[in-house]
């Protein structure tokens, strides 16, 4: 199959949907420029701050993206590349970029409120605790996986003992890119420069963080870096936006970008020839295509952690509503054109069975081949690419940790009386951030590769959650949710079966089955069993409502 075909038929599909469909919702909800903002009218500079299209642009996409759509799809490639594909280009397109447009949307005709406190208007205040709860226990979990994937990157040494300098420079060109997102943003809001300064200096920066990295690289342990992220991200879930989130995501998707753009180079002058077959069967591995395919891709198609995103942070910065849909909806198209290229990239390197490696070595390997046909050298394109998706998993991290700390402040804060005594305490910034980053470390000393199977699962449920959310604030608002029916029902479907799985393997190791280790699957049994109820009574009430609300809307219809 021509590898070149595949980009451009899925590249088409995905840039008409952004105008037609996209452009439809703009219609049907009222997307409406004239309209003040949450980020203009409660501006107050830490969360709430106006930022530039671009900006915000970066934000979101360096955000959402991390390295999600690179290992979703060469994990799930397994099955073949028909069904990664199919679910990738309708994933993307009628669940993710519908999830995350409508999040954002319902956000901000919210005056910027997360969809837990949508749900408590909307739905009540058990089903805002319980939501609230389960956004909490899920973005420890993302804690948990990426600090360990980070710290895990950045490891400077071999198993033998040796230093490894492609590790080492990735975690020198990393620091960099937090001080020069630091510098970036005095230079931002200071000058208040046009945007094509702004992306010259933005350049000027990337190009000196990845030469120094590769310069000098880092040589720290697995040990030293965990605890170095842990303080970071502290750091980084209390600070203004404007000083390190907004300027590190937009630096960050100049590189994202750039990684896209050399691999669609890449794949569109060579055109690469994807020897991996279309279907490999039903049940690979022993591992099903239902459920395991629908949550392994979740990034390149649907993903929760982007609706929280989108309601949590990117509500609260933007300044103009026409702005939305090149935000919440075009965002996701792009990553999902990622994941199509991810999808290449492991399907030209098929060779009578999948490559080996992390799903961030193989993308590198392919990307770089492609590169190499047009004279590149190998070393450099790979060591660039390495760092490239390596760059984005401490991204993700940075608005995660904040979701998780005003999530956590959200559940504890009563919102009709005075917030003193425990509840004073437990939502003071610095307290909530501290008790979300404590948990996630624990679950990290198990090792993402641990976690990574709950995480998936639990990510898509949130994404079910949020479109159950989004749909009954629709309809309590008057406003079409038919398009976000049938996704929020296969979500549910989808999520719950496999979370199912994973409640049944990690009972089966404790009953003997296998080792059990409390910090590692004990935890992860206690938050499987918590999410699924949870999602169960969440979805419960929230579906009560809408059937109140339809059936209040056919009596007055008839009236």
């Amino acid at each position: 199959m021509s590898g070149l075909l595949i980009v451009v038929v899925s590249g088409a599909l995905l840039l008409g949907a952004y105008f037609l469909y996209g452009g439809w919702l703009c219609k049907v909800w009222g997307v409406d420029p004239n309209r003040a903002t949450p980020a203009v009218e409660l501006r107050d500079g830490v969360d709430y701050v106006p930022a530039p299209k671009s900006v915000l642009f970066g934000h979101q996409f360096a955000s959402i993206a991390g390295a999600g759509p690179i290992n979703g799809p060469i994990m799930a490639a397994m099955f073949g590349w028909g069904p990664v594909l199919a679910w990738i280009l309708l994933g993307s397109i009628f669940f993710g970029a519908v999830q995350d447009f409508s999040s954002l949307y319902a956000s901000v005709r919210s005056k910027g409120k997360g969809l837990g406190l949508i749900i408590e208007e909307y739905v009540g205040k058990t089903g805002k605790t319980l939501f609230l709860l389960f956004c909490w226990l899920f973005c420890i979990l993302v804690v948990a996986a990426f600090a360990d994937i980070v710290a895990g990157t950045f490891n400077g040494f071999n198993a033998d003992g040796s230093f490894n300098d492609a590790n080492g420079a990735t975690a020198t060109t990393s620091v960099l890119f937090i001080v020069s997102a630091v510098m970036f943003a005095l230079f931002l809001y200071k000058k208040r420069s046009t945007g094509i300064i702004n992306a010259l200096v933005a350049i000027a920066l990337l190009t000196a963080c990845i030469t120094l990295g590769i310069m000098m690289p880092m040589h720290i342990a697995k040990t030293p870096w965990l605890y170095i992220v842990f303080a970071y991200i502290f750091l980084a879930a209390v600070a203004p936006v404007w000083v390190l989130l907004q300027p590190r995501d937009y630096l960050n998707s100049y590189l994202l970008l750039f990684m896209i753009g050399a691999a669609a180079v890449g794949i569109v002058f060579t055109n690469p020839t994807v020897t991996l077959p279309p279907y490999l069967g039903f049940t690979v591995n022993g591992q099903s295509i239902f459920p395991i395919l629908f949550v392994t891709v979740a990034c390149g198609a649907v993903s929760g952690f982007h609706s929280l995103v989108s309601s949590g942070t990117t509500s609260k910065q933007l300044s103009n509503e026409r702005d939305m849909r090149l935000i919440g909806f075009g965002s996701m198209l792009l990553e999902g054109f990622l994941a199509v290229i991810a999808l290449v990239a492991v399907g030209a390197l098929y060779n009578n069975g999948l490559p080996k490696g992390t799903p961030p070595i193989i993308f590198a390997n392919g990307v770089s081949g492609f590169l190499a046909e047009l004279g590149l050298p190998v070393e450099a394109s790979r060591t660039l690419l390495t760092l490239a998706v390596s760059a984005f998993a401490l991204t993700s991290l940075d608005s995660v940790a904040r979701i998780g700390r005003l999530s956590f402040q959200e559940l504890v804060r009563d919102t009709n009386g005075p917030n003193t005594g425990w509840r004073g305490l437990l939502s003071n910034t610095y307290v909530a951030t501290l008790l979300t980053l404590i948990l996630g470390y624990l679950l990290a000393l198990g090792g993402y590769q641990n976690i990574w199977a709950l995480f998936g699962s639990s990510n898509q449920l949130l994404g079910a959650l949020a479109l159950i959310a989004v749909c009954v604030f629709m309809k309590r608002t008057g406003r079409n949710c038919k398009m976000l029916i049938i996704p929020m029902i296969a979500m549910l479907a989808i999520t719950l079966s496999a979370l199912g799985l994973s409640v049944y393997n990690l009972v089966g190791k404790l009953n003997g089955a296998g080792e059990f280790l409390f910090l590692r699957e004990g935890l992860q049994l206690i938050f499987a069993i918590l999410l699924m109820g949870l999602a169960a009574v969440v979805s419960i009430q929230s579906f009560r409502v809408l059937g109140s609300a339809s059936a209040t809307s056919q009596k007055t219809a008839v009236a």
